[in-house]
């Protein structure tokens, strides 16, 4: 696309603004999936609806590389049936969703958003999938990404740039930009993203929905294309908390750690019975640096609406490793033999990037992951005397695509700060959400982090209901 606006883009954002503002009334999944259940909603008819608004706004948000409209309609009349037949399999099923697109579905490409995969067609599920599959889903298809997800906001993709669905002249975000994207816009009920630095947090709040990063393992990352294994988590990307804990009980891995006596399966009972007596430590060194002024006062805001839903606030200090050896050559190894043979098929970008990790010995290497583990070990100390953590989610709102594309070498500096507050809560490990707690004076959405102990997702999940709740008030 050209730099500014083409006519279609502005025809279409003058003809479809209604459809992504913030007044929009909000239909959860698990609103939408109860009404399913009792028969009052045909799967046919809501998975119709999400391809029509797919078809209809793809072309500018470029969501979706592959949309998979006839295995989708197929999956939906299996589930209308089986629901008739009594045969309900929980509150996932007949429900339209989408992967992004390095995750493996049997039967659909798995791109990496690069011409290097682009004829790569997955031979089995990856396990998340293969959970979701059982639990009735319907999967509209793969969404588009940063090129292997190295990147904070997906500009980079042989298959082009996505769109924010407030404002399409700004990035969505990534590298799960796609998935944030869709579900944001409305095509999908819930997406499954990705997240190595950010990378499900940071498009959630530029988009203006709620993405939640489990604790390091608690998702099997089996069968999903590896940024860096070390640091990579996978997760949802939701319009509601709820429908969040609801798709982290699906796809979470059964045998992972309970979260301290609390069966996954409970998760979504639990986060209802309120955040009274937690205290939340607002680290305010680092993560509230440099913010921009309407993301400050925001933020602000919101922590002032916790302080009278919770048991109150205490500022914390917090060692923050910015160190990117890891992730650099954890990268390179896993790219190191397509470098070699097919270099003209990467972004020269991700080439780049990827190539940062080139001279990194394995010395290093091992040195790094031992950092890992003991910064891992470090973090469970920081909940001593609170039981969360509160941040902005990113620093600034969306910067425009243009900007971006008009002076490259900005674009990567720009990535960073949009991932400074999200990365280090990837090398804790820790479980993490990102949920809407304003919007700029342009309607740009901001986000609202909130980050808790080793493997105790339902506090953090707990917390942003409770908040949801008193924002929609």
């Amino acid at each position: 696309m050209s730099d500014g606006i083409d006519y279609r883009l502005s025809l279409q954002l003058r003809l479809q603004r209604e459809s992504y503002t913030s007044e929009t009334p909000v239909t959860g999944l698990l609103e939408i999936s109860e009404r399913v259940r009792q028969g009052q909603v045909s799967p046919v008819m809501l998975t119709q609806q999400c391809l029509d608004r797919i078809d209809k706004l793809n072309p500018t948000l470029n969501a979706f590389i592959t949309v998979t409209a006839e295995s989708a309609l197929a999956q939906a009349r299996q589930a209308e049936s089986e629901i008739q037949q009594g045969r309900w399999r929980g509150p996932l099923h007949g429900i339209p969703i989408g992967l992004k697109d390095l995750i493996d579905f049997a039967g659909v490409p798995t791109t990496a958003g690069s011409a290097l995969l682009r004829d790569r067609v997955a031979t089995e599920d990856a396990p998340l999938a293969a959970r979701l599959r059982r639990a009735g889903a319907v999967f509209l298809g793969k969404q588009n990404l940063h090129e292997f997800a190295y990147g904070g906001s997906s500009m980079i993709s042989y298959f082009g740039v996505v769109r924010n669905p407030r404002n399409p002249v700004q990035i969505a975000g990534g590298s799960s930009g796609g998935s944030a994207a869709a579900v944001a816009a409305e095509l999908g009920f819930a997406a499954i993203g990705t997240d190595t630095a950010g990378s499900i947090r940071e498009p959630a709040a530029l988009c203006g929905i709620v993405g939640l990063k489990p604790a390091y393992g608690r998702v099997d990352t089996q069968g999903i294309i590896p940024l860096s294994p070390s640091l990579d988590h996978a997760g949802p990307l939701t319009r509601t908390v709820a429908d969040a804990a609801l798709m982290l009980q699906i796809i979470a891995d059964p045998d992972f750690q309970p979260m301290s006596g609390l069966a996954i399966s409970d998760l979504l009972r639990s986060i209802t019975e309120g955040a009274e007596g937690f205290v939340l430590g607002v680290p305010r060194r680092f993560f509230f640096e440099g913010l921009d002024e309407e993301v400050s006062s925001a933020v602000e805001g919101a922590l002032w609406a916790l302080r009278k839903i919770t048991h109150g606030l205490h500022e914390v200090d917090l060692p923050v490793s910015t160190d990117r050896t890891l992730q650099a050559a954890e990268s390179y190894a896993y790219h190191k033999e397509w470098v070699e043979k097919s270099p003209e098929l990467y972004q020269p970008e991700t080439l780049r990037r990827i190539r940062t990790g080139e001279g990194i010995g394995s010395g290093e290497l091992d040195n790094a992951r031992r950092e890992l583990q003991q910064l891992r070990n470090e973090a469970a100390t920081f909940f001593k005397d609170v039981d969360a953590l509160v941040t902005p989610t990113t620093p600034i709102p969306a910067p425009a695509v243009a900007e971006l594309q008009r002076d490259p070498d900005q674009l990567r500096p720009t990535e960073l700060l949009l991932l400074r507050n999200t990365r280090p809560v990837n090398v804790w490990g820790l479980p993490a959400i990102s949920v809407p707690c304003g919007t700029t004076r342009a309607g740009l959405p901001i986000g609202l982090q909130i980050i808790g102990p080793p493997g105790r997702e339902d506090i953090v999940l707990k917390i942003a209901y409770v908040f949801e709740r008193e924002a929609r008030r």
